[in-house]
């Protein structure tokens, strides 16, 4: 018998069941829509012995009256055949359709809804002789098929057989009872036959869906290395993550650099760190940290500063202010009004305001 992977110790991840599901592979128990189907189908038919024991009658005394005085022409044999037709469907109809919504209802209940075109997909495994005649004759699952389908059958033999023995003894005086006795004598000695055939059924039909659950989720358990892995994909892999930051940092400091040259004046402290600020009314009601920096970035930031001519400011209670409380692109806060205020003033009484 194949093992499995005793590696695979972890649980399913939801990937791992979407992935399964959508391939298909669902838990569903083999055995529990047939005891479900008899069961539907025997309380259909109970339900309906009214209706199909006028539908009889009316069909018997019509052959027996009518239908000695019928003339086999091929238009009365048509409607002949049209009425008995209908007739047959609409005693049928109801169990073959109560049978076949009990079937998709257990079916629904199992799976959920669920739409799987890979199932349709040729696999050319199938064609694999070695693999098949393995998976038949060796496999673990083929065994337990088996010992379903046995059991099965036995719960179909049994049940009536313990019933027909039962009535052997009331076999005889049926023959001085009425029709109307002798059918209601065989409809409820076939509901009883029924009945005994299906709790065992269905007692294995239970059974089979506990297990069939059971094994899927053993079938689909993950290794330790597929969930990392998996979490890994979730969630980025770190080098790559960190590689991806790095590209977005360098962007960001070019960008910062561009907008260097446009700034009004640089704040140092003096040389840690450089916060470069341009106020321009039309673009945002207070200045706006254009760049900011600590160690070489900082001096780099001071090296474009005295190259395009923008005055550079030591002061460091304000550097360090801005530096920790305001991020590129933003406008600084209202406690720092005064302070940036005074020493834009300072900056455009020597350089006018770029306009």
């Amino acid at each position: 018998m194949a093992q499995r992977d005793p590696s695979r110790t972890e649980a399913a991840t939801p990937k791992r069941r979407r992935k399964v599901r959508s391939e298909g592979n669902v838990p569903k128990s083999q055995e529990l829509p047939k005891p479900i189907t008899l069961l539907a189908g025997l309380v259909a038919l109970q339900t309906s012995i009214p209706f199909l024991y006028q539908e009889m009658g009316s069909l018997m005394h019509w052959f027996f009256t009518e239908g000695m005085r019928f003339e086999l022409t091929p238009a009365a044999t048509y409607a002949l055949f049209q009425r008995c037709l209908v007739s047959t469907a609409l005693m049928v109809a109801p169990v073959l359709l109560t049978v076949a919504g009990a079937a998709y209802l257990t079916l629904r209940l199992q799976v959920g809804k669920l739409w799987a075109p890979k199932v349709f997909r040729p696999k050319l495994q199938v064609f694999n002789l070695v693999a098949g005649l393995k998976r038949i004759l060796i496999s673990k699952d083929t065994f337990i098929r088996l010992a379903k389908s046995a059991l099965m059958a036995a719960a179909v033999a049994i049940g009536p057989y313990l019933v027909l023995r039962r009535a052997f003894g009331e076999v005889l005086p049926l023959a001085y009872q009425t029709p109307e006795s002798i059918a209601a004598y065989i409809l409820t000695t076939s509901a009883d036959m029924f009945r005994y055939a299906l709790v065992p059924m269905l007692l294995i039909g239970i059974a089979d869906l506990l297990y069939t659950r059971w094994d899927y989720e053993e079938n689909i358990k993950m290794t330790k290395h597929e969930v990392k892995d998996e979490r890994k994909q979730a969630e980025g892999d770190p080098v790559i993550k960190s590689k991806q930051r790095q590209k977005m940092l360098a962007v960001m400091k070019q960008r910062m650099m561009q907008e260097v040259p446009k700034a009004d004046v640089v704040v140092t402290n003096p040389t840690h760190l450089a916060v470069a600020l341009r106020y321009d009314p039309k673009e945002a009601p207070a200045p706006i940290v254009v760049a900011k920096g600590a160690g070489a970035l900082a001096e780099r930031i001071r090296e474009l500063a005295r190259q395009h001519g923008v005055p550079i400011r030591e002061n460091k209670p304000l550097a360090r202010a801005l530096y920790k409380s305001v991020d590129v692109g933003q406008t600084i806060p209202e406690d720092l009004y005064q302070a940036v205020a005074a020493l834009l003033a300072q900056i455009y009484k020597i350089r006018p305001r770029r306009n």
